[in-house]
This record gives C-alpha cells, sequence and structure tokens, in this order.
C-alpha cells in the first residue's frame, strides 16, 4: 500500500514537473513572439555590458575595435512606449551605447524589404553629439539611407536632430542632452527614398496625422531595398544611447487606413491689397470603405465628394480667409487629419510704387497685403513715426528690424529694360549687438522676381560709427569711406541699367549728384522683381529702421534728377564682333595695362589676362556667347561677345 502510494507521488510530481516545463516553454514563447507585421525588434536587454555582436547583430565595420555593447542597468524609460508591445509600460533592463569611435553593427531582416513604408521607432538619449549620423537603414556593408543625425546647436546646451538618405536636413529645434525622446522614422523605399523625421519628447502618438508636421523631412538617392537597421560609431566623443528598437510596415503597426488624402491645392479667389478668401481642394483615394465624417473646426465650407459614398474624389473647403490655416479631419472608419497653410494673396505692385509703411504700430510688417515674409524668425516690426530727411516728403510710420528672422520680401511688376531705381531713408539706430569692428552684412538689396538678391546695401561697424557698402555678391570690399553717426537719417538711392549693365548707388544724393558706387556687374542682370529687407544675425545686423521706399523706371518717379558715373573707357574698342578666327582685339586711347576678363552665360570666368597687349588668344573657346570685362584707368567696361 505504501509502495502504491509512493509510486502515484512520484508519478504525480513527474507529471507536474512536465507541466510546469510545458507552461514555461509557452509562457517564454508567448513573451518573445514578434507581433504580426513586424519586421524587426529589439530592447537589448542582454547581460550586462554584452557585445550586441554576441547577440544577433553582425559587425560590418572595424569589428571588435571599441565593440558596441549594452551598459549596466542603462535601459531608457519613456511613458506608455514598451519594449515589447510598443504601448504598454516603459522599456526596462539594458540598452545599445554608442560611445566611441571604431565597430558598427547591423541587424538584419529575415527578409529583405522592397516595397512600401518602413517605420523604424526607438528611445534615444543624447549626452554628447558630433555632428554625424549614427543610426539608419541599409543594405551590405555600403549602402546606407535614412541616416539618422545629431550635432551641437547654435544655442548654447542644446543639439539638433536631422534624417537624410546622404547628408543631413536638419530641423531648427533645439532639444535637451541627457533627455530620453522617442524617436519615429518613415522611409518610403524606393531610389527616390522619401525619409520623415518626428522627435517627440512625450506620449505616443496613436497615428501618423497626430504626431504632427515631422521635425525633419528629406529625399533623393535612397535605395530600393532595405536588408536591416544599422547602428553606427562615428566619434570618440560621442556619447548617445538607443533602446526600443521596433521596425513596422505601419505606424506602430496599425491597420492602415483604406482612405487616403492627396496633396491639396489652394488658390485665391481674389488678389488685392485687403484681406481676401481661398479656395482648397484635396484629392482622395480609397473612399466608399466606411463612413467618414469632415470637419474644419467651423473654418470655411466643406464640400466637393464625399469619401463615405464615392470611391475616388475632391473634398473642397470654399472662402477661406486669407492668413488662416486649415485642419481637415476625418472620423469615423478612421481618423485622418490634413493642415493646409494659407496662400498669399497679394498684388504685385505696379510701377511706380511708394511704400510709406502706414501700419499699426508694433505689426508685423509680412502680414501687410504688400509685403511677405521669408524665413522663419523676429519679425520686421511697424514702429512709430517717420524719419525726416529734408527735400523728402514723408508720412506714415517706419519699420525696424535687428538680429536673426524672417526677411521681407515686395514685389514688383517683373522689369528686364530700361532702368530700375529705388530710394529710401535709413536709420541704423544702434549699435550695440554687434560685437566685431569690420565685420559686414547686406541688410536690404534689390531681387529678381524669384527673390534672388541682384544688388545688395552693406553695412559695418567701424568703432562707434558704421560705413556703407555696396555690391552684387554676398560679400564686399567696396565700402564708401565716410564714417556715419548711429542715428543719422541717410537717403539711399540704388539704380540698374538694363541697356548699359550699370549698376550705381548714391548716398545723401543732390538733384545732378554723380553716383557713389558704380559697377558693372559680371553677368547682367535678368531681370528685377522684387525689393528684400534682411536680418542677418543678432552679432552682425545692427538695429535698422527704414522709411519712405520709392521703386520706379525714371529719376522723375523718386523726384530726383540725378548724374551718372562716367564708367566708360575713352576711345574703348572690342573687335570684331563676333569674332572668328580666335582672336580679339581690345584697344583705347590710353591702352595702358588693362584687366580683361571673359565670363560664360553662367558667369563663370573662362579667360582672366592682365597686359597691355591689344590682342587677345581666344581660340580654346568654344562657339557662344560670352561677355568681356574690361578695367583700365580705375574704370570698368562690359561688352557681350559672340564667339563663332
Amino acid at each position: 500500500m505504501f509502495i502504491l502510494l509512493l509510486i502515484f507521488v512520484l508519478h504525480l510530481k513527474t507529471k507536474i514537473k512536465i507541466m510546469k516545463k510545458i507552461y514555461l516553454l509557452l509562457f517564454t514563447i508567448t513573451f518573445s513572439s514578434i507581433s504580426f507585421g513586424q519586421v524587426l525588434s529589439d530592447d537589448f536587454n542582454y547581460t550586462d555590458n554584452a557585445l550586441l555582436s554576441a547577440n544577433g547583430w553582425t559587425a560590418h565595420s572595424a569589428a571588435g575595435t571599441a565593440s558596441v555593447d549594452v551598459g549596466v542597468s542603462n535601459g531608457l524609460v519613456y511613458t506608455g512606449y514598451s519594449g515589447t508591445t510598443g504601448f504598454t509600460a516603459s522599456a526596462v533592463g539594458n540598452a545599445a551605447r554608442l560611445d566611441n569611435t571604431g565597430e558598427d553593427v547591423n541587424k538584419a531582416f529575415s527578409t529583405p524589404i522592397t516595397s512600401g513604408d518602413l517605420y523604424v521607432s526607438f528611445l534615444v538619449n543624447v549626452t554628447t553629439a558630433v555632428d554625424g549620423y549614427f543610426l539608419s537603414l541599409g543594405t551590405g556593408t555600403t549602402a546606407f539611407f535614412a541616416r539618422f543625425f545629431a550635432k551641437p546647436s547654435a544655442t548654447s546646451g542644446k543639439i539638433n536632430f536631422g534624417i537624410g538618405n546622404s547628408t543631413a536636413t536638419y530641423s531648427s529645434t533645439d532639444f535637451d542632452p541627457n533627455t530620453t525622446y522617442l524617436a519615429v522614422i518613415k522611409y518610403g523605399v524606393s531610389t527616390s527614398g522619401p525619409v520623415s523625421l518626428w522627435i517627440i519628447p512625450a506620449s505616443v502618438p496613436v497615428s501618423e496625422a497626430s504626431a504632427g508636421v515631422p521635425t525633419a523631412t528629406s529625399t533623393g538617392s535612397g535605395g530600393a531595398s532595405v536588408a536591416g537597421v544599422y547602428l553606427r560609431q562615428y566619434s570618440a566623443t560621442q556619447n548617445i544611447t538607443i533602446d526600443g528598437l521596433r521596425v513596422y510596415p505601419t505606424w506602430f503597426n496599425t491597420t492602415p487606413c483604406p482612405l487616403t488624402l492627396g496633396a491639396e491645392t489652394a488658390t485665391c479667389n481674389a488678389s488685392t491689397l485687403n484681406l481676401d478668401t481661398y479656395n482648397i481642394t484635396i484629392p482622395f483615394t480609397g473612399g466608399a470603405t466606411g463612413t467618414y465624417t469632415l470637419s474644419t473646426s467651423g473654418v470655411g465650407t466643406i464640400g466637393g465628394d464625399n469619401p463615405s459614398t464615392t470611391a475616388t474624389g475632391n473634398i473642397t473647403i470654399s472662402n477661406v480667409p486669407e492668413g488662416t490655416n486649415v485642419t481637415l479631419t476625418t472620423t469615423g472608419l478612421c481618423t485622418l487629419s490634413k493642415t493646409v497653410i494659407s496662400p498669399e494673396c497679394k498684388v504685385i505692385n505696379s510701377l511706380p510704387f511708394s511704400e510709406s509703411f502706414p501700419y499699426a504700430v508694433g505689426s508685423s510688417l509680412g502680414v501687410q497685403q504688400k509685403w511677405t515674409n521669408v524665413n522663419t524668425g523676429d519679425d520686421i516690426v511697424s514702429v512709430a513715426n517717420s524719419l525726416t530727411y529734408s527735400g523728402v516728403t514723408t508720412s506714415g510710420n517706419s519699420v525696424m528690424y535687428s538680429g536673426v528672422g524672417i526677411e521681407c520680401y515686395t514685389p514688383f511688376t517683373s522689369t528686364t529694360t530700361g532702368t530700375i531705381y529705388a530710394s529710401f531713408l535709413l536709420n541704423v539706430s544702434d549699435l550695440t549687438n554687434v560685437t566685431t569692428d569690420l565685420t559686414s552684412t547686406y541688410i536690404l538689396g534689390l531681387t529678381d522676381n524669384l527673390k534672388g538678391y541682384y544688388a545688395r546695401l552693406f553695412v559695418k561697424r567701424n568703432g562707434t560709427q558704421y560705413q556703407i557698402g555696396f555690391d552684387t555678391a554676398s560679400t564686399t570690399t567696396n565700402y564708401n569711406a565716410t564714417l556715419r553717426n548711429v542715428g543719422e537719417v541717410v537717403y539711399i538711392v540704388i539704380g540698374y541699367d538694363f541697356a548699359t549693365n550699370s549698376l550705381n548707388g548714391w548716398i545723401n544724393p543732390v538733384n545732378g549728384s554723380s553716383p557713389t558706387f558704380g559697377i558693372n556687374p559680371t553677368t547682367p542682370f535678368l531681370n528685377l522683381g522684387g525689393f528684400i529687407l534682411r536680418q542677418d544675425a543678432v552679432a552682425t545686423t545692427p538695429t535698422i529702421i527704414l522709411d519712405e521706399l520709392k521703386i520706379g523706371t525714371s529719376q522723375a518717379d523718386l523726384g530726383l534728377t540725378l548724374g551718372t558715373q562716367n564708367n566708360e573707357i575713352a576711345g574703348l574698342k572690342v573687335y570684331p564682333n563676333p569674332v572668328s578666327n580666335g582672336v580679339l582685339h581690345v584697344e583705347s586711347n590710353l591702352n595702358t595695362e588693362r584687366i580683361i576678363s571673359l565670363y560664360d552665360v553662367l558667369g563663370k570666368e573662362v579667360i582672366k589676362t592682365t597686359s597691355s597687349n591689344t590682342t587677345i588668344n581666344i581660340a580654346n573657346l568654344n562657339s557662344g556667347i560670352y561677355f568681356v570685362k574690361i578695367t583700365e584707368g580705375g574704370k570698368t567696361a562690359t561688352k557681350k561677345l559672340v564667339v563663332k
């Protein structure tokens, strides 16, 4: 009896052990399984100081040199992000350390991805950033794309993140070191390789739409096949921690919404000096798959095709006030959102054009109908009262700017012939923020109709005073010698003659004044069609007050009669033209040493010589149109030349 009981107990214990093993096996399988649709997952929960190359990663560069490893209880914590599911808890355990230069490693997908999108999410904490990428997608050992970059910010104590398939596109947003962020990279698998980056400081967005505008985007130089995730150690001074790595075909493996919103168009209903309205058209596909409700928070009127009943069509939003952005939200079967930026329904100023800045004190210049903002940063604002200058009639207010930020642009009728003149009053009212003497910066200019600078006005601090310069390039040594005082109102005129390719500048002119500056641009201007106010940097841009801008096609439009600079070289002859025998003759009354430069139509210098000879060998030039620039006796002339 006792023996039978003993046998039964031993049998039961054995059965329990077997069941425990089965239960543990099932638990292990359940715990380590990868969710459906997941491409790759790694929580780096290896033994303290374990090498990644011993845990499923492959060293593809400098193997064994400063090997990539995990730390000791260095797992990153982020509320709502789980090392296992992506949503239910914080990541725990250890994390990968990229803190040296040397070994780079990769973890391969089970099968290369050749189409669709890839979403790479992970936690990142940067202690020390050095400009370079540290994580990417890739194929093999040389093809890398969707590269994730970090660098020190221009703001002390901050860092910036960037994305790109080759070089980085950095966001201007500053982030904190020693802070854990959720990073999500979206890569469109193709040779064009569109890639987006989100840096999320808190929470886990449930959809790409809810994540909002990406931190940075880039495109080009992509790869049509992705084989794995790559970690890179690029500097001995970097210190970056990576944890909770996930790769999905959708945003955190969510079921894709069948409804897709396409690229929108926004069209102004009118362009006037008043605030206008605009209409929006948003194409969609994948409709008639469920019930969708559209809303815009009461902005505009929704119309067009109904995606609840129509498979492919256009959603319209009409009569939206200019300056108001619209966010279209769809709810129902799935939630989508699209934000449409308001177009600028602004006029192109006809010539002659006059601007006395009659705007409310403190208002931004860029929101006015005559002006538009370029770039971002500090506003150019309206300030009380006009500048005064003898002989110039003033009214309204004026505008002020200083430091780094927005540039304000006003367009006028694009002009390709005749002459363009621009005049304005200028007051450099404060120099205290300019930290370095003789550091020049340009503060405004004439542009073409695409906002490309053609003529630029410079200022540079010189002790407690400043000097004014003038040029076509982004730097200049062409400064007027006169030292000017802070608070002095200066009258400036700029003029360009298309026929003679003459760019002139006058400082405090009176009737009959000769130009202070005279330039024959190397490449003649194609067109002039805008005027722009520029902020460079806090340390270089003084406080500028500007008033009474006038632009016209004659001096009479300015109320002046000005002299012209005699840039012509006496007796200058350039012949033959066209030239076909490879020999060009240049003669003048002086026939002294002269500088002769030839430029192609792109502005590239192809010949330069200094000589008193009257013949120039151009036999090596291809047929085409060139420009000859001759400088002799302190005067410059530019001639068009045809080579056959």
